[in-house]
């Protein structure tokens, strides 16, 4: 006996997969395993689907811009105006495709920002 058996009419009892809708012949495979039953076994069966949204969050989109620079991963890179090290980076595509992105570097001390395209 399977462990799938309680599935539901849209699952294989065998592997657990879901049953295509049957096609010409009126026999429902299994594209998992070798599972087949006859269309008339679905004969005055009902089945109901919904869709359910997940609630929308409220945000924190009042982030200071200083929060928001300061999110990214630091790397050993001194800082040209304070000489200290520890920046925070990121990248975005700021050019065509076909040419290498900016990156953003920002002090974790003095919050001096910098750019590098590569």
């Amino acid at each position: 006996m399977s462990c799938f058996g309680g599935g539901g009419p849209n699952f294989c009892p065998e592997c657990g997969n879901v049953l295509p809708l049957p096609g010409i012949p009126d026999v429902v495979c299994c594209p998992g395993c070798s599972f087949r039953i006859p269309v008339s076994e679905f004969s005055g069966q009902e089945i109901y689907s919904a869709v359910v949204f997940n609630p929308v969050e409220q945000t924190a989109v009042s982030q200071d811009e200083e929060d928001s620079e300061m999110k990214g991963a630091v790397i050993d890179r001194r800082c040209s105006r304070c000489n200290k090290e520890g920046m925070i980076y990121h990248t975005r595509q700021m050019r065509s495709a076909d040419e290498g992105q900016t990156v953003f570097f920002t002090c974790t001390h003095c919050r001096y920002q910098e750019k590098e395209d590569s």
